[in-house]
């Protein structure tokens, strides 16, 4: 096995090891902390039967305190999550939780934890199904999260100890509850991986799925989108092949389409279930809109979530919760834009030929000196061969990150991968993400809703 190869695998297996123990340590917390302090949210030991049935016989369980315990960690969030995988949507409220993370609980309480129910009871083996299921989740994403970084940096060793900090990230806590943080970081890492190796097709499919677990998700379109917009730039202003313009806008549009059609079925759902059949009178009030989008009504209705409407006197506790991650935010934007000003401010159009050839995947059409022999032979590999096209590309990547050397010269020049045009999506995305969760969210929560887009970022910027 070469030097390289096996610096990788060793790499991955203390990640892996790593964040296992990372999420065993968090648990022991949660469970040292229950064990000394009455929980604030008190919710967890409501759990009426299910409206579509009109009565539930009590469960005799061989194991109630284990059972018990499960169920009284299932809080917050939690509690809407182990409820619709329980019962379904019942309740209006409840659709402002996206349906990935449910299906997947109520699939493996079912299947793989089945045996459980008599021991612990129904809903104890369901909590206990995400708290398994979000916890071998987070592992996965801290193995993308690596391979992505070694990538991007072409510097393993920077890479590797980014990964270990991203297992003690300050969200950690959200990764190992039954929250979808875990679900959506893994699907969100795994598809820009994907997308930088070549992959489009599963890196649609990944997209995707991280719009099932989180509403954000369908932001990660942007990657396709402005891989799109540099294809079409270089077809119609270099290549003047208007045909070719257009089929890249279309392939382009459908990769986001498919990205959005999990989220926008989801609403069409809530519209059909709430919306339907009832007299106009009865209705609630986002049934009416000329767009119906039943997540945006609940966000701002049941969570006061809109425009400036936090920036309260009362909530400046709360700003002062969330500034050390806003604030780490915006000097990763500042050191980037400093660097990279004119790659910034222009969307990355005049970067450089090096630079175009190092991120080809983002700029595909890139200035191209190969012979127009090597150009026909790379057009013209069948559809059959593309997994293995897919494949060397991906190697191609992962060597250039064993070649770069971590040693030596601390400037941009002398590191790959830092603060070059294959962030620039990335540092866009984060300050969209910080904005938002600054202007319209709850921005206590901007911790770990920005978190997985800062950790993919902040890696890139070792100085930090």
């Amino acid at each position: 096995m070469s030097t390289p190869n096996f610096q990788k695998s060793n790499h991955v297996s203390i990640i892996v090891k790593t964040a296992a123990c990372s999420r065993l340590f968090l648990l022991a917390l949660i469970i040292f902390w229950r064990s000394l302090f009455e929980p604030y949210d008190t919710s967890a030991p409501l759990n009426p039967n299910c409206l579509s049935l009109e009565s539930q016989p009590a469960e005799t369980v061989l194991w109630p305190r284990i059972g018990s315990a499960i169920e009284g960690s299932i809080v917050w969030d939690a509690v809407y999550f182990v409820r619709i995988a329980q019962c379904g949507y019942e309740y209006e409220q409840s659709y402002a939780f996206l349906p990935l993370l449910p299906i997947c609980i109520s699939f493996l309480s079912r299947t793989v934890f089945a045996p459980l129910g008599p021991l612990i009871g129904h809903r104890a083996v369901l909590g206990l199904s995400g708290y398994v299921l979000n916890n071998i989740a987070f592992v996965l994403a801290a193995v993308y999260f690596y391979k992505l970084s070694a990538i991007i940096l072409k510097d393993k060793e920077a890479a590797f100890r980014a990964s270990i900090l991203f297992c003690f990230n300050p969200a950690s806590i959200f990764y190992s509850s039954i929250y979808s943080e875990s679900l959506y970081a893994l699907f969100s890492l795994g598809g820009v991986y994907h997308i930088i190796s070549g992959s489009n097709n599963i890196a649609v499919l990944w997209f995707a799925l991280s719009g099932s677990a989180r509403s954000n998700g369908v932001l990660n379109a942007g990657y396709f989108c402005f891989q799109t917009m540099h294809e079409a730039y270089q077809a119609i202003f270099l290549k003047k092949h208007a045909y070719l313009s257009m089929q890249v806008l279309f392939v382009g549009a459908l990769r986001c389409l498919y990205i959005f059609v999990p989220f926008v079925a989801f609403q069409a759902y809530g519209y059909y279930n709430i919306c339907l059949g009832h007299l106009p009178d009865e209705m609630s009030p986002w049934c009416k809109a000329r767009v119906p989008l039943v997540y945006n009504y609940l966000q701002s209705h049941y969570w006061g979530v809109g425009f400036l409407r936090y920036f309260q006197l009362k909530q400046l506790p709360n700003f002062l919760l969330a500034s050390p991650i806003l604030s780490l935010a915006l000097c990763s934007i500042i050191h980037y834009v400093k660097l990279q000003p004119e790659i910034f401010f222009s969307l990355g159009f005049p970067t450089s030929p090096e630079e175009k050839n190092s991120a080809a995947v983002l700029f595909p059409l890139g200035v191209d000196k190969r012979s127009k022999n090597d150009q026909f032979s790379e057009k013209s590999i069948p559809k059959t061969q593309e997994k293995n096209h897919n494949l060397r590309r991906r190697k191609q990547l992962e060597g250039e990150a064993s070649a770069a050397s971590p040693i030596g010269n601390e400037s941009s020049s002398a590191r790959p991968g830092y603060s070059s045009a294959f962030v620039l999506p990335s540092v866009l995305h984060l300050g969209f993400m910080a904005a938002t969760a600054f202007f319209v969210m709850h921005v206590q929560v901007s911790e770990y809703n920005i978190d997985t887009i800062r950790t993919r970022y902040v890696d890139t910027n070792c100085d930090l």
